[in-house]
């Protein structure tokens, strides 16, 4: 049935059979139940939002027409509406203007009455309902409802599918909280029209706005999964204000608000929030906001439970770390002939300054400022020993990764300290073009070392055996791409990588050296992985190995 736009005006209806010519849903109603109460309730007009469950449970349906049915029912339920109350089968969004309806015009017995007015409708296009009693009518009532259905939808197309989204609700295996943010609503329009934009400032200047949200929204509905999370077994509990949820996240509440200012659909963030017993929870929060014309009192907030998952992904980062530390201490056992030559380079030069500086003083006539010079050299190549000792055991060191702002060319110079002697020893020319503006890069000092150290031995390694024509070279260059990014490329002109290794040579374990652990390019791919990086290993169309590492730069 489609009703047309109507009038609100009271049907010609003369008797209680005439409802069911009428056009128009009607109803006949019993308000008997009313008479103790009206005395209490005639000065409560319109009717308190307390009392008014308890008004329309106590009024009757008699009977109904067609139109009335078809709004509300399925056709088949007719036989089993009348004497339901109107508490049981009236849309909630309209109880409220019904029952003071109602009210008004049962106290204006014994006479003929007639109250209407435009009510909300989630089915109908500007809807009125229509109170009125006949002249010597007691205990009963009429009632008209006009108004236009939209799409067709009746009251019970629309409760229906209400309950089957209730029951998808209740049963997803996800915490899921619906909402009512209405209260914000005209906040929001208000701050818009005052020309605010920047809502993070404003809280900042009213920091009150946020706990009134807390207070002003509110949990009309929670799932199973959503008690359970909060550990608790009554669901109701939940169906108060989202202070509770916000208790231990103030950040995420101002967040949640600014993404609801903004006009976003939805807003997701890690946060922790507190169960009934105190414990605290890591979860996944994610907020779909309505906008018109959909049901603004309607948002929905799922959380998912994320503790486990972030211990377990902690858990790997700190094995990963004992697996970075395991393998630079495994690469300073390969360096320990360079480490030595490095150490032992000052230490002799300071033994030889100091047998020197005895010499001048144990002459006659002492030279002090021979052995001012002397003294000097001794202190100098000291704090050069110092220094090599101290990046040996920042190398060995078990630390936390530090993201600082570094300046690329020097990262490359530090990781050629450790490994010159090396490559001499090789008879290996070593040649470096860096860039004249050195590229900065927001990474960990220490592990950016060990991946140049690693990828400089690997090419030393592999110029070690064979004949090289033109000698042994490795080659090191840093670059800035257009795109802003830092590249560092070491190249070496030994016999190259196996077509068949390119596949597997990443793979942790994996090595084509005789007694290789099969870390050193895995780690190294990990390393820059987590810098946002990437490693590309390439042959060279002349001969050797390319290496290039590409992070991004700042």
């Amino acid at each position: 049935m489609q009703h047309g736009p109507q009038s609100p005006e009271r049907p010609d209806l003369a008797a209680v059979s005439d409802i069911h010519g009428a056009d128009l849903p009607c109803f006949r109603i019993d308000i008997g139940g009313l008479r103790p109460y009206l005395a209490n309730w005639q000065a409560q007009l319109p009717a308190l939002p307390g009392e008014m469950d308890s008004l329309l449970s106590r009024t009757r349906i008699v009977d109904l027409n067609e139109a009335a049915v078809h709004l509300i029912f399925p056709y088949s339920a007719r036989g089993g509406i009348t004497d339901s109350s109107l508490a049981d089968v009236w849309p909630r969004e309209s109880q409220s203007d019904l029952a003071d309806l109602i009210l008004a015009v049962a106290l204006c017995a014994p006479k003929a009455g007639r109250e209407e007015r435009e009510v909300h409708s989630l089915v109908l296009e500007r809807p009125s309902l229509a109170v009125w009693r006949d002249e010597g009518g007691q205990d009963e009532l009429f009632f008209s409802v006009s108004g236009q259905l939209k799409k067709d939808r009746t009251y019970y197309q629309l409760w229906t599918s209400e309950a089957r989204f209730r029951r998808l609700i209740h049963y997803l295996p996800v915490a899921l909280l619906q909402v009512d943010a209405t209260a914000m609503e005209p906040i929001w329009k208000r701050l818009r029209a005052e020309g605010v934009t920047d809502l993070f400032a404003y809280l900042d200047a009213h920091p009150e706005l946020v706990e009134f949200s807390c207070g002003a929204v509110h949990v009309t509905d929670a799932n199973h999964h959503a008690t359970t999370l909060f550990g608790l077994d009554d669901p109701e509990l939940l169906l108060t204000s989202v202070e509770y949820l916000f208790a231990h996240a103030h950040d995420t509440a101002r967040r949640v608000m600014n993404s609801h200012f903004k006009g976003d659909r939805s807003h997701t963030e890690i946060t922790r929030i507190a169960r009934y017993d105190g414990e605290l929870r890591d979860v996944r929060i994610s907020v779909t906001y309505p906008t018109a014309p959909e049901l603004l009192d309607i948002t929905m907030i799922s959380l998912e439970d994320v503790t486990t998952r972030l211990q377990t992904e902690a858990q790997l980062r700190q094995i990963q770390a004992d697996f970075t530390h395991a393998a630079r201490i495994y690469t300073l056992g390969e360096l320990t002939t360079s480490i030595a030559h490095e150490v032992n380079q000052p230490l002799a030069a300071i033994v030889t300054n100091a047998d020197a500086s005895l010499r001048w003083l144990g002459r006659a006539a002492p030279d002090l400022t021979k052995i001012q010079h002397l003294t000097s050299r001794i202190a100098a190549n000291a704090r050069r020993a110092g220094d090599i000792i101290q990046r040996i055991r920042g190398m060995a060191a078990k630390r936390r990764p530090e993201r600082v702002l570094l300046d690329l060319n020097a990262i490359v110079e530090e990781a050629l300290l450790f490994v010159r002697h090396d490559i001499e020893n090789r008879s290996i020319t070593l040649s470096t073009t860096l860039a004249t503006v050195s590229p900065r890069v927001l990474g960990d000092r220490i592990e950016l070392q060990q991946v140049l150290v690693n990828l400089l031995l690997n090419s030393a390694q592999a110029l070690e055996n064979g004949e090289h024509l033109g000698g042994r070279h490795i080659i090191v260059v840093t670059r800035t791409n257009q795109d802003g990014t830092a590249v560092v490329v070491i190249c070496d002109n030994g016999p190259g990588i196996p077509p068949e290794h390119f596949e597997r040579i990443f793979d942790g374990f994996f090595s084509t050296k005789d007694g290789g652990m099969g870390i050193g390019l895995s780690i190294c791919e990990s390393i820059i992985a987590a810098h946002q990086g990437r490693i590309e290993i390439s042959n060279r169309a002349d001969g050797g190995a390319k290496v290039e590492v590409t992070i991004p730069g700042v």
